[in-house]
């Protein structure tokens, strides 16, 4: 777990002796020394994370040298941000951004030094690191490259899911409706080779459900050959061939085949394709988690036109994915148990010889907490119900464990399956997916985040890595869907277009994760539950917390700060905020109960992501144009009308929200309301959404100076008249990159007349048209991506739609 908190700072040492090279002066050998031993640390740590899991070596010495790393890492993050704020704050006015701080005012730099205290700092975590570096010797750490930190090593815990494959049928509970259409995937169909594969967590009932199918009469009756396979996330393909032939000829009676132990893994492909060229076959591959795995298999198991059929179990959406170059694919998502089978076996597990099986109405309602905590989880719910077996039966005991799951899940050893089992798919992701993965565990249970909200703050923590030829949004996108594929992100709301809008953490792997936060220094969480904080973090998450623990709360050191279910902000919370945060770089107000953001806030040097969303604030800080790394500004649902013109000053900025709608007035055009912005707004040069600008304010010149902000993605407009529709035309023509375009009038008696645009955005997804219209511009049959059309208060007589077959979805009234 280690080496994604040490990966982290290695990568930001990385970016600044690359980037900031000038700015580092005086210390940057001692900084690169740093950033190499680092490395060099980290491709031992890994060794270490392993051993770790695999309980090899769990030795106080290993856990104190695993500690130290993870500490030295933390304070040469929070030197490195100390040290660039303190630098920026030698030139306030000259600075716009690092890149034009170096460009234009190096002779300035040049002639800084670091003050005394700077260099000490730096020497003391460079001996730091050298001595770590020292004991990783003693303790015979090997070097191991990039990939999953447990990857060839013996697990010596229990493996529940060898339990899985001598369960009786009395004792699966939810099973047959899948059981049953799997079986008829497998027996029926098409006679060309198909690849089924059962994708889902872990702990799901995966491997319990593929061998009751396994095991079926209906299985063995039908195919001539069959083999169980478990594969894992270490294996060796001659060794996994070799099983298939040995499996097959048991299947068939028939005697081993000569010199199977000493074959090549081309002689095994040659031999198998010889022996299933008129046989029907069936092999089972149990837990696959290499996505190339297919690779390995798909020319010995050759498709005879007999109707053979491999079943993969996988967590990884991309291993089926992967199979569809080479073969038929049929995927099959397994689902949560429903409550009424959740609650079946949670019965049958703690009280089986007793009560008659039932729950005793004294332990009911408690017995549905924990059951609804488990989500339908099979492995969670027998795992929990194999302890509250062991316990007496009573509300104390069932309160005691309802109100510690997450605490028991890390010591419990009846519990010890759910947190391996779990943690292997968190162990199995690079360092960069690790970081992201974690960060969910900062919002609260059974919160939904929205994924846009998510991504924006993982850039904003530099999470993101950057790839050519595709934005920091892209690259987040896809790193939120691997994760979804990985079965570790649950989607829980998907929009009209079918792209993934919120998503949330199982309860269960949310536990795990908060541990793992916590003991990474990752984050953690103030919560009525837990109120106090004691050691290193540089995230913070704030809960429902009492006003007399907020007033007191302030630490230096957080980058990170997100508020949920507050009642109220001490004044004097506010007032020393800046002084207290002054190393914050995302910051989330969003629904507080704030009416006001300190008149100091430019002083955050760092702050890449703020969000006042459905807040109070009515008035913006000039000193907000000091935020040169700002890159998301959220204003939604907040009262801020006028946006101050120091705004300019944020060339940085990316995306720009600020709209409210007022639900007391009736649906018209004036229900939703925009923000006045400033002339300037065209230096704004990387804003990818702007979403809503009054353009009544700043007429045809700002409507004219829209068109310079050539990388926007989502653009709305309010209060469009005759005089401005041209200049947005001629506006919206230079925005190649435009995904989504959202026009209001500004009264119900002007006519929206679009038709200047001659060539429009060839990627436009979503447009929006909210006003009177004579007819809809014909340059919107020429938009081949479209999925959205809406359009609202028209006054049109004819249904506007006759003349198009491109769109799957739209609205009008």
């Amino acid at each position: 777990m280690a080496d994604a908190a040490i990966s982290t700072v290695t990568e930001k040492l990385i970016s600044l002796l690359s980037e900031e090279a000038t700015l580092l002066q005086d210390i940057h050998e001692e900084v690169a020394d740093i950033k190499d031993e680092l490395e060099s640390i980290q491709s031992f740590l890994k060794d270490a994370d392993a051993r770790a899991t695999a309980e090899e070596d769990m030795s106080e010495g290993v856990k104190t040298w695993v500690k130290q790393v993870k500490e030295v890492a933390f304070h040469m993050d929070v030197f490195m941000d100390e040290y660039l704020l303190e630098m920026a704050q030698h030139h306030p006015h000259q600075l716009q951004g690092f890149s034009g701080f170096l460009h234009k005012s190096a002779r300035l730099i040049s002639m800084l030094k670091p003050h005394h205290e700077t260099a000490t700092k730096i020497q003391k975590i460079k001996a730091s690191v050298q001595k770590i570096k020292a004991r990783s010797e003693r303790y015979g750490f090997q070097f191991t490259g990039q990939g999953s930190s447990n990857g060839t090593r013996n697990v010596r815990w229990q493996d529940p899911r060898k339990d899985s494959l001598y369960l009786e049928d009395t004792d699966v509970v939810g099973i047959e409706s899948s059981r049953n259409e799997l079986i008829g995937w497998l027996v029926e169909g098409q006679p060309h080779r198909i690849v089924i594969s059962v994708v889902g967590m872990g702990g799901l009932g995966k491997t319990t459900l593929a061998k009751k199918i396994y095991d079926h009469q209906m299985i063995r009756e039908h195919f001539e050959c069959y083999a169980w396979i478990s594969v894992s996330q270490s294996y060796n393909i001659q060794d996994l061939l070799r099983s298939i032939i040995k499996q097959f000829h048991e299947a068939r009676k028939e005697l081993s085949m000569s010199g199977i132990d000493t074959m090549d893994e081309q002689s095994f492909v040659s031999k198998l394709r010889d022996y299933l060229r008129l046989k029907t076959y069936v092999v089972i591959f149990d837990d696959v988690w290499k996505i190339d795995f297919w690779e390995g298999i798909k020319h010995a198991l050759l498709d005879n036109n007999k109707g053979g059929r491999i079943m993969i179990t996988t967590r990884n959406r991309e291993v089926a994915s992967f199979c569809k170059k080479s073969s038929h694919v049929h995927v099959f998502e397994l689902q949560p148990l429903a409550p009424n089978e959740a609650w079946e076996l949670f019965c049958k597990r703690v009280f089986q010889f007793e009560f008659g099986g039932h729950c005793p109405p004294i332990l009911e309602k408690l017995s549905q907490d924990i059951v609804e905590k488990c989500k339908g989880l099979p492995l969670a719910i027998v795992a929990i119900g194999g302890l509250l077996s062991t316990k007496d039966k009573t509300a104390f005991e069932w309160q005691n464990l309802h109100d510690s799951i997450g605490f028991e899940l890390g010591r419990n050893p009846h519990l010890t399956s759910v947190d391996k089992i779990l943690s292997l798919s968190y162990e199995d992701l690079p360092c960069h997916l690790k970081s992201c993965l974690l960060y969910l565990g900062m919002y609260p249970e059974d919160y939904s985040i929205s994924c846009i909200k998510l991504i924006r703050q993982w850039i904003a923590e530099g999470f993101v890595k950057e790839l050519e030829g595709k934005t920091f949004e892209e690259v987040a996108q896809e790193y939120l869907t691997e994760l979804i594929h990985r079965s570790l992100v649950q989607v829980s709301y998907v929009d009209i277009s079918e792209k993934v809008r919120k998503c949330r953490l199982h309860d269960i792997l949310r536990e795990i994760i908060l541990r793992k936060m916590k003991d990474l220094s990752f984050c953690h969480v103030l919560s009525k539950q837990e109120s106090r904080f004691e050691g290193l973090t540089r995230r913070m998450s704030i809960d429902g917390i009492s006003y007399v623990v907020l007033k007191e709360f302030g630490n230096t050191h957080i980058h990170s700060l997100l508020f949920f279910n507050l009642d109220e902000f001490p004044k004097s919370f506010m007032s020393t905020f800046v002084a207290n945060f002054k190393l914050l770089k995302v910051m989330d107000f969003e629904d507080a109960l704030l009416d006001c953001i300190p008149e100091d806030v430019g002083s955050l040097f760092h702050l890449r992501y703020l969000s006042l969303r459905n807040t109070k604030v009515k008035i913006l800080p000039k000193s907000i144009g000091k935020l040169q790394n700002l890159e998301t500004l959220d204003l939604k649902q907040s009262l801020v009308s006028n946006i101050p013109v120091e705004i300019n000053n944020l060339r940085k900025l990316r995306h720009f929200i600020a709209y409210n709608l007022d639900f007391k007035k009736d649906n018209s055009l004036t229900l939703e309301k925009g923000v006045k912005i400033q002339k300037g707004v065209g230096c704004l040069k990387n804003l990818q959404k702007l979403y809503h600008v009054e353009l009544n304010h700043g007429g045809v010149d700002l409507t004219k100076e829209l068109g310079k902000l050539r990388q926007l993605r989502k653009l709305g407009v309010k209060n469009l008249s005759k005089e401005t529709m041209t200049a947005l035309c001629a506006s919206v023509e230079n925005m190649n990159h435009l995904r989504s375009l959202d026009v209001t009038l500004i009264s119900e008696d002007e006519i929206v007349d679009l038709k200047f645009i001659s060539s429009p955005p060839q990627f436009l997804q979503s447009l929006q048209i909210k006003g009177r219209l004579e007819k809809l511009p014909e340059w919107i049959s020429e938009l081949q991506h479209l999925v959205k059309l809406k359009i609202l208060w028209s006054k049109l007589n004819d249904d506007p739609m006759k003349s198009f077959k491109i769109y799957q979805t739209y609205g009008s009234s």
